[in-house]
């Protein structure tokens, strides 16, 4: 299987998007909307599996660690969930208003980094934003 380079978020533009606000009611969203899109592309159950917890994970630090901020009208800002779907690859961009905790070693990053072939945070300043990439199975794999 050759590796195909996860595609850069601020290259192309997102194949789908979703906004939703920053309350946890809503990280089951991120993960059906995740299945749902996976199984569109053809992944397998297991890396649908795989992929649905990964972004939920990464949905749950970074409502943990966005920032408590409300925009004029009085409404957080909430979280923009970005997909890419390339050759078997998904890449989601997670993010928020906030910035990257100094420590990233707890329960919900090593579980990410278990679900996911690829996770990296954003450089943006003032940005959280959580990027994981996931390889699917490849489906010819003889027996």
């Amino acid at each position: 299987m050759s590796a195909e380079r996860p595609p850069d978020p601020t290259a192309a533009p997102a194949d789908a998007e979703l906004r939703i606000p920053a309350e946890t009611a809503y990280v089951a969203v991120l993960r059906t909307t995740s299945a749902a899109l996976a199984a569109r592309h053809d992944f397998t159950l297991a890396d649908i599996e795989d992929l649905r917890m990964a972004v939920g994970e990464a949905a749950v630090v970074a409502l943990a660690n966005g920032a408590d901020g409300t925009d004029g009208a009085g409404r957080h800002p909430g979280l923009v969930v970005r997909y890419w779907f390339g050759e078997r690859t998904a890449t989601v961009s997670i993010a928020t208003p906030g910035t990257v905790p100094a420590h990233l070693d707890d329960l919900s990053w090593q579980m990410m980094r278990a679900l996911a072939d690829d996770v990296r945070t954003g450089t943006t300043p003032g940005l959280l934003e959580i990027v994981l990439t996931h390889h699917a199975t490849p489906l010819d794999v003889p027996s």
